[in-house]
């Protein structure tokens, strides 16, 4: 189930970054396709399963450097615009990333 919602973020967030800088519509450039395919590749073979908080808080990079970037670059556009173009998606994330980081440091 977390990995689907992140997936379904990820996704949009890529979409909003595509729109922005590629001109994208509904379909994504090909760069940002295969970004969005790399990032769910990756989510499908996280070692944390669904129990894992989002990518942006895990511990484990999973990323090559390079996509790594590319999908920082997205999250840095893409983030504070998602409250324009997904509200609802954008606060369920912000309010469960607080959440894992209020976890975190009661555990450690």
């Amino acid at each position: 189930m977390e990995r689907e919602k992140e997936a379904r973020t990820v996704a949009c967030m890529i979409q909003v970054y595509c729109r922005g800088n590629h001109g994208g519509g509904k379909t994504l450039c090909p760069e940002c396709q295969a970004l969005l395919e790399y990032a769910r590749l990756r989510l499908s073979h996280c070692p944390h399963g669904d129990d894992k908080p989002f990518c942006s808080n895990c511990t484990i990079h999973c990323y090559k450097p390079e996509m790594k970037e590319k999908i920082r670059q997205v999250m840095r556009y893409a983030g504070p615009r998602m409250l324009l173009h997904h509200p609802v998606i954008a606060i369920r994330h912000v309010v469960e990333m607080r959440r894992e980081k209020g976890r975190r440091a009661h555990a450690g």
